[in-house]
């Protein structure tokens, strides 16, 4: 099993903080960090727009990624939500298998 990080963007840090606890209590999560004061300049619906923003880092399991995807999903308050995952290539080997730990399936 390999670690992976995940991207996703929130219009504010109250629905980004509400979420972060969700992905964790649901063990989809080890960890999730909450950037606040992000600024986001895209295209949307043939307009650029520019958004103030908040990012979450969210540290997970490919293993527990489908599940993480669906959760944030779920909850999303964007049409579109942002859900980008990069593969963690290196990082301390206990950190990492911390991460696998905490985001496997309780029975």
């Amino acid at each position: 099993m390999s670690a992976l990080i995940v991207f996703s963007t929130f219009p504010d840090e109250p629905e980004a903080r509400k979420t972060a606890a969700r992905l964790v209590e649901e063990r989809v999560a080890a960890c999730v960090s909450i950037l606040p004061n992000m600024v986001s300049v895209y295209r949307w619906q043939d307009k650029v727009e520019e958004t103030g923003e908040v990012l979450l880092v969210i540290k997970t399991s490919l293993e527990a990624y489908p599940r993480l995807e669906s959760s944030l999903k779920a909850c999303h308050p964007y049409e579109l939500p942002e859900i980008l995952a990069v593969g963690a290539e290196a990082g301390l080997p206990d950190y990492l298998d911390w991460i696998i730990q905490e985001t496997e399936r309780k029975k």
